[in-house]
């Protein structure tokens, strides 16, 4: 087994014995197979010197209980990783940044404490996941619809924290964004409610109005080392009537920059809400001899190129489904005027798509092809990874402009032919208010060699992606002061705030060391 760096066996041994009086020796692990279960199921050092790994895991049940862990690492030293449910997969899943820490798993801290369906918001504990939530939901016939990621085991609050995002309209998909009030546990073990929960006896009023008064306290302790969350409340979508897809296809390289600027401004004004992608039938799939010639030229290749090679192939330049929600004959009259204002385009096409009403039956929900569109939670994402190695995801943000949509596609598509890996790039897809997502997942294998040309292959996306300002916001474990290091606006002044909240909340560094780069002031600069 293990020792956290810098703590002796003997103190080590009495932080474990102090931490079985607290929770029961049946939940604190720290046997080989049980740490195991911690590791990263698709670390990209899998088995590897440079792995990350825990030396323990503890696993409260109450606030109360979190306090004395914290009193008892405070007094030995024992670095702490809190996760929620563990499973961030693509991102490091439950293995510390700080190879050795104990894992505070707050997984047992399960308990759905009340979902109002007048007021249509949830307030849950760490260990609650989108399953749990959808059935509680479910089962009592409420009218209310969830946000859940792919795949559905996850915790709320920990996708939140990690400003996760979902399909369904917006605010919703936003986890972080759509979030009211917070309970959170600090370093020294003083307990504290943001926003109008620090009002006693605010009731409702909690999961009605984020800001309170004074300083908004709740981004310290996303994706942060600052805090424990215990409690988060969720506002959660109304059921709407029905929906509906439609389609659209555009035929030339340059239709991508009205496109964008039609429907975002569109999304902006309401009269679109809902996920959507812009996706190639051109730039999709492996990147023969042409293309990878096309790219080579300045600026990636003119659009009168890029138009002939789409010829050749017979095919539309771009496309996307937007999917509404709400009464039928609002739902065709937002499809009828994003038709009206992209018509203009030369060659658009648009089909109409089918219609559902809810609420879906059991045997219909069975039959949805992506459910988390309709608020429901799976594990159907595992389908398309059977057999691999898993993948690691950087997550760059692409501004809304045709102009950036285009640039990044190239300069990406540049970076997987020079690395000679295949391509992984994820269109780019609407899940936050004005800018794009453009996912980007690195597959992992059982070979060591192909795993750090994958490692490699990271570190540079991250730096091009620096370069052009398309800032990662949501990086894996293993990278993330590789991540933190391109925001580095005036010297790093960033990273200087945060190391003062830092040593001003937690100054004895026992909080998830490294998280986005935010290390103790004892191990700035070591990194072990």
């Amino acid at each position: 087994m293990a020792l956290p760096p810098g703590v002796g066996q003997a103190d080590f041994d009495a932080a474990l014995t102090a931490f079985a009086d607290i929770v029961g020796s049946d939940w604190v692990f720290s046997d080989e197979a049980s740490v195991a279960t911690y590791r990263d199921a698709y670390s990209p050092s899998r088995g590897e010197g440079d792995e990350k790994v825990a030396s323990a895991a503890v696993s409260p049940t109450t606030v109360e209980q979190i306090q004395q862990i914290l009193a008892v690492a405070n007094r030995y030293s024992i670095p702490l990783y809190t996760i929620s449910t563990g499973r961030n997969l693509a991102y490091g899943g439950s293995a510390p940044v700080y190879s050795g820490s104990v894992v505070l798993d707050l997984k047992r801290m399960n308990r759905i404490l009340e979902v109002n369906e007048d007021m249509a918001f949830a307030v849950v504990e760490p260990g609650v996941s989108y399953f749990d939530l959808y059935r509680h939901i479910r089962e009592r016939g409420m009218k209310l619809w969830i946000d859940c990621p792919d795949p559905g085991w996850g915790s709320l609050i920990g996708n939140a924290l990690d400003r996760g995002a979902g399909r369904t309209p917006m605010p919703y998909r936003d986890h972080f964004g759509a979030h009211c009030g917070m309970e959170v546990v600090l370093a020294n073990g003083d307990l504290v409610r943001t926003g109008l929960g620090a009002i006693p006896n605010s009731g409702a009023n909690w999961q009605a109005f984020p800001y309170g008064a004074g300083p908004l306290a709740d981004g310290l302790f996303a994706q942060s080392n600052l805090g424990i969350v215990t409690k988060m409340g969720f506002w959660l979508l109304p059921e709407p009537d029905a929906t509906m897809t439609g389609t659209i296809r555009a035929q030339r390289h340059d239709d991508i920059i009205p496109l964008v600027r039609t429907i975002t401004h569109l999304q902006y004004q309401g009269i679109v809400n809902c996920l959507y992608s812009f996706n190639s039938p051109v730039f999709e799939g492996a990147i023969n001899e042409r293309m990878a010639a096309l790219l080579d030229r300045p600026n990636g290749g003119s659009a009168a190129e890029w138009d002939a090679y789409a010829s050749s192939l017979g095919r539309n330049f771009w496309q996307t489904t937007l999917r509404f929600y709400g009464p039928l004959n609002v739902m065709q009259a937002q499809w009828a005027y994003v038709k009206e204002r992209l018509a203009a385009i030369d060659g658009i096409e648009f089909a109409d798509g089918d219609v559902m009403e809810f609420p879906l039956t059991d045997d219909q929900i069975s039959r949805l092809g992506d459910p988390a569109s309709f608020g429901v939670p799976s594990l159907s994402v595992f389908s398309s990874q059977a057999g691999s190695g898993g993948h690691i995801d950087a997550s760059p943000m692409v501004p809304h402009s045709g102009e950036a949509v285009l640039k990044a596609h190239k300069v990406y598509m540049r970076e997987y032919v020079a690395a000679d890996m295949p391509p992984s790039l994820g269109f780019a897809m609407s899940y936050h208010q004005r800018a794009f997502i453009m996912f980007h997942g690195i597959v992992l294998t059982l070979d060591p060699a192909e795993n750090a040309k994958a490692r490699a292959f990271y570190k540079r996306l991250v730096e091009v992606s620096g370069e052009n300002g398309w800032g990662i916001y949501r990086a894996h474990a293993a990278y993330m002061d590789e991540v933190m290091a391109t925001y580095s606006f005036n010297d790093g002044a960033l990273g200087r705030l945060n190391n003062t909240l830092k040593d001003a909340l937690d100054p004895n560094g026992i909080l998830s060391a490294g998280r986005y780069g935010i290390w103790p002031k004892h191990l700035r600069g070591s990194r072990a």
